[in-house]
């Protein structure tokens, strides 16, 4: 499912030289090869066009940019790691892409108020060295920590592995800077914990995509560094065993289940055929498994609340093997044979892919009635199942048939989507999960939220981008 939109805009050449003198001509791409990164995501399923790409350096010039762009009612696309999956960091309609890594100053940290002031173009993975280098921990992690960026992150309202015990992207940012449409700045970099003078205008921008304004730096939270962390992988008979052995988890080790990650066994196959350096982690197979893990304060003891958590675990059925790490290097094998999951996929043909989220209860329920809806209309397809079941968010992917043609498998993307969202539907549950709306789901929207709600973005649009130059045709 390729989308292939319009040629790049043609911009009167006295206007686009007055953008690229803003940042100056060699922070401003003109070439199409030199484009490329800028064009494309990570799925390959999106691809734009642009007369221009710009690379600010300054919350100035991103200021001096917008004006210009409402000015002339210029269209622009924000973009910050581009490594997002739904398409909405792609220029599809010939917009300026508006690049972000270049702001990629960690303005500040400061362990006494447990707060860290980083502009957009930072790299996650940069985020949490900053943190650690004063022995705390920015709790956001992602497989694509290394080019993702704060801004990005913020923008889309990004989950991740760890956002069972920590939250998503939304709950770390205390405050943000924000670039509206019009050139103004928004000044929000807030340490505080407690504010009440106002709206809460930080909220409106968070999970935006870039449609109502352009995230220049944010206050983030930080928390203290764990001294202690266990992690399990667990073979189980089902996801209802998996779903009891999360209640078990948290009943024994209240407040120290940091991850809790659901993998079917296709996937682990899948990884051991095309990732390199993976290995099988327990002796036989299981139908599915699970990754663990534990962190906490105290320096001891943790490794025993763990154990007894899948003894109790094997006793009740709910497991049928486990290892324990035994290293870092382990640790890293167990979480390296997970975050393959997504990568792998692309050496089997086609994937129609959903990120999806129901309550936690119904996640087997779920699973079990995509299958079957999934079965229904495509007999040999492979669903793959996988994600956080902690916080009930599946990335419900379907796999083509060994041997069918792509191109064919991937006609059937709407039927698809149609037969796994009427499951999510029934469950109350939602067709984003952590990725956006972006282009690919913009038309099921309307659909699925409440209309007066859908309303209110609308006017919020309206309201702060009245000339819609922002990410057009994104979100609404």
């Amino acid at each position: 499912m390729n989308i292939v939109e319009t040629p790049p805009k043609m911009l009167a050449p006295d206007l686009l030289g007055r953008f690229v003198a803003i940042v100056g001509e060699k922070n401003a791409i003109t070439d199409r090869d030199a484009q490329a990164p800028y064009l494309t995501e990570p799925r390959d399923m999106f691809r734009g066009t642009s007369p221009v790409v710009l690379r600010p350096g300054s919350v100035a010039e991103v200021a001096a940019i917008l004006k210009l762009a409402t000015e002339s009612a210029t269209a622009i696309v924000p973009q910050g790691g581009n490594t997002g999956l739904v398409g909405g960091q792609i220029p599809q309609h010939g917009e300026i892409v508006l690049a972000l890594n270049r702001l990629d100053r960690v303005r500040e940290v400061d362990p006494v108020s447990n707060t860290m002031t980083c502009e957009a173009g930072v790299t996650l993975l940069r985020a949490r060295e900053a943190a650690a280098e004063v022995d705390r921990l920015y709790p956001q992690l992602l497989p694509s920590e290394g080019s993702c960026t704060i801004g990005g992150n913020l923008s889309t309202n990004a989950g991740g592995t760890a956002a069972l015990a920590y939250g998503i992207a939304r709950s770390h940012a205390l405050g943000i800077e924000v670039v509206l449409p019009d050139g103004r700045v928004l000044n929000a970099l807030n340490k505080l914990k407690k504010d009440n003078t106002g709206y809460d205008l930080r909220d409106l921008f968070i999970g935006a995509e870039g449609t109502l304004g352009v995230i220049t730096a944010a206050v983030l939270r930080l928390v203290p560094r764990p001294r202690s962390i266990e992690t399990a992988f667990v073979g189980v008979p089902s996801a209802h065993a998996a779903l009891d052995l999360f209640g078990l988890a948290n009943e024994r080790a209240t407040g120290t289940v940091t991850s809790f990650e659901l993998m079917l066994r296709l996937g682990i196959e899948l990884v051991l055929r095309h990732g390199a350096g993976c290995r099988d982690l327990l002796p036989q197979p299981h139908p599915w498994y699970v990754l663990i893990e534990l962190s906490s304060q105290a320096r001891s003891g943790l490794r025993a609340v763990l154990e007894e958590i899948l003894a109790e675990g094997l006793e009740r059925r709910l497991v049928q093997d486990a290892t324990i790490a035994e290293s870092l290097d382990q640790t890293k094998m167990f979480w390296r044979v997970r975050e393959m999951f997504g990568e792998v996929q692309r050496h089997e043909g086609g994937s129609i892919k959903h990120d999806v989220s129901v309550p936690v209860a119904a996640v087997p329920d779920f699973i079990a009635e995509a299958d079957a809806a999934v079965a229904k209309l495509i007999p040999a397809a492979r669903p793959l199942s996988f994600g956080h079941l902690g916080d009930g968010n599946i990335h419900y992917n379907v796999a083509q048939p060994v041997g069918a043609d792509k191109a064919e498998f991937l006609s059937h993307w709407n039927e698809v989507n149609a037969a796994v969202f009427a499951v999510v539907a029934k469950h109350g549950g939602s067709i984003s999960a952590e990725h956006g709306i972006g282009v690919m789901k913009r038309d099921l929207l309307p659909k699925v939220k409440d209309p007066v709600a859908y309303d209110l973005m609308r006017t919020l649009k309206r309201a702060l981008d009245p000339q819609g130059i922002l990410n057009p045709g994104k979100v609404l």
